[in-house]
């Protein structure tokens, strides 16, 4: 109804105006892209990046930016030096559309993006950026611009650090953001043997991405403004899909992580190597307490901290009103609601109180079983002997008993 009537709006209108003026009526030209928009110009720009990335040349990445622009030139080199750094394969940029002029004499388009860190993604990363041309040849002056995804490694100068089986790549280079490189580069080995202890096949490799900021980290997720401003780190897909066989890397806010205590830190990090291992990302069917719960069941496994630190927010909020009725999703999960601290403290003690049933193998293939697609009622009669409710009060009642 709605269009309908705004159709006979619009008829409307422009009858009248046919009415009551002499002058013929000519429809305006559609909008057009923004007038310095060169496709075919920025098309060679980004081929031009693409054979710089892939040959290492980054002489030949000045020839991708404005001629005369220095300031282009010396991010496109360093984006080369980072392709190198990370030993990235499989890079190419295709152009896709005009998406708006902006400041000055420069205008975006999106670009299909691939790429892959060769001995740690098996797969590529395959995303939409946005690229800023300038110039009469149309050459690339920034990329991630806005919206649309914005790589860490392709949005400037980067410091990467690496192992056989970690690889770390933080946004900026200097003395400090070496110091941190190495940090999270000890805290990505130390998390590799956690994870072992209760999933002895996996063995990395892990990669560990930190942009600037969360400002940053929202961008080069795509996510909105503030999404992860309480979030010290969140394990998802470079491309920002979670499509089954893409990489899996950790991404880190240094907001929030580098507030952390060191056991804190590491205790966060074993957690978000958990899911790399697990697949977390891909697994659509998974309750949400599940997969958060095992995490800290792995991470915390061999932590040597009373119950009273380690699930200090759920007993507070037990204490005050009561057990949850049931087990938390994800509106519990929700950091912007102050309250997901409790929510992944009780997901813990739920997944402690099912290994404390049967074993920690049981609840190791209870996670694998709902991963792969059966109900989890259905694994939990099988081999817990309960129903979905029965697990709910045997939690309800361990809270209880804490909170006590």
């Amino acid at each position: 109804m709605v269009g309908l009537s705004l159709f006979l709006l619009v008829g409307v209108g422009l009858l009248t105006w046919s009415v009551l003026d002499d002058d013929p009526y000519v429809a305006p030209r559609p909008a057009a892209g923004p007038a310095l928009a060169q496709p075919a110009e920025a098309s060679r720009s980004l081929r031009l990046l693409q054979q710089a990335v892939a040959s290492g040349d980054a002489a030949l990445a000045d020839e991708a930016a404005p001629e005369g622009d220095t300031a282009a030139a010396g991010l496109l080199e360093d984006l080369v030096g980072n392709a190198r750094a990370l030993r990235v394969r499989d890079f190419s940029l295709r152009f896709l559309d005009v998406t708006g002029a902006s400041e000055g004499d420069t205008w975006t388009a999106a670009v299909d993006a691939t790429w892959r860190f060769a001995g740690f993604d098996e797969t590529s990363a395959r995303a939409e950026v946005v690229v800023r041309f300038a110039g009469e040849d149309a050459g690339i002056v920034g990329v991630g611009d806005r919206t649309g995804v914005a790589p860490v490694w392709l949005a400037g100068a980067a410091t990467v650090r690496r192992t056989p089986d970690v690889l770390v790549v933080v946004a900026g280079t200097g003395t400090a953001q070496d110091a941190a490189a190495r940090g999270y580069l000890a805290r990505g080995r130390e998390a590799l043997p956690v994870v072992g202890r209760v999933l002895p096949a996996w063995r990395g490799p892990l990669v560990i991405e930190v942009p600037a900021g969360a400002a940053e980290l929202d961008r080069a997720l795509d996510a909105d403004a503030g999404a992860y401003a309480g979030v010290a780190a969140v394990t998802a897909s470079p491309d920002a899909t979670s499509a089954p066989g893409v990489p899996v890397h950790v991404f880190l806010n240094p907001d929030e992580f580098d507030r952390l205590r060191p056991l804190g830190a590491q205790v966060v990090m074993s957690h978000e190597a958990t899911h790399v291992a697990t697949d977390a990302t891909s697994s659509r069917q998974m309750p949400q307490w599940l997969v958060e719960g095992f995490a800290d069941y792995v991470s915390l496994r061999d932590v040597r901290l009373p119950d009273s630190r380690a699930a200090a927010q759920v007993i507070e909020q037990v204490r005050a009103d009561g057990p949850p009725r049931a087990l938390p999703g994800a509106v519990e999960f929700d950091a912007s609601t102050g309250h997901a601290g409790a929510a992944y403290e009780s997901a813990w003690i739920a997944c402690r109180v099912l290994a404390e049933r049967r074993g920690e193998d049981a609840l190791v293939a209870l996670y694998a079983a709902v991963r792969d697609g059966r109900p989890l009622a259905e694994v939990l009669r099988a081999s817990f002997g309960w129903s979905e409710a029965a697990l709910v009060r045997a939690w309800r009642a361990r809270l209880s008993d804490l909170a006590a």
